[in-house]
């Protein structure tokens, strides 16, 4: 198993990267409709009205935090929403490697070297999805015009 265990964990981390790449975006949207959902159920909504809740406050936190993104003028407001979307995507990467990590390797030392590298690539992606939104207008290809 100790031979094993550093390739299952690079097999690990990067199935988790490649998963966390395709929504790290969504991270926070994700703990804002899983809150909201349980806040709902635990005032009496029920599952469905939980879950109901749920959806509806993290489609409301993503639209609002593109919203945000693409109307303020100022960079270092736009900053500010890009690492607060970002922040939990980090949050979660290093969570997660350092939980897989732990299963895997028996020295401390490498399980915090492997989530820190986790929380850094999971940041990145994060930072780089939010911020490359696609530009209003057409697409630049050859459009007949009338």
């Amino acid at each position: 198993m100790f031979i094993l265990a550093p390739f299952l964990l690079v097999v690990g981390i990067g199935f988790l990267c490649w998963l966390f790449f395709t929504v790290a975006v969504f991270a926070l949207p994700c703990a804002m409709g899983l809150m909201a959902g349980f806040w709902a159920y635990g005032a009496g909504a029920g599952v469905v009205g939980g879950i109901i809740v749920g959806f509806v406050a993290a489609a409301a936190t993503f639209v609002i935090g593109q919203v945000a993104f693409a109307l303020v003028p100022w960079m270092w407001l736009k900053l500010l929403i890009v690492l607060l979307y970002t922040v939990p995507a980090v949050i979660m990467g290093y969570s997660t490697t350092h939980g897989i990590a732990q299963m895997l390797m028996p020295s401390p030392a490498w399980q915090l070297f492997f989530s820190v590298i986790g929380a850094i690539a999971v940041g990145v992606t994060a930072f780089i999805r939010f911020t490359t939104v696609a530009p209003p207008g057409p697409s630049g290809g050859n459009i007949a015009r009338v």
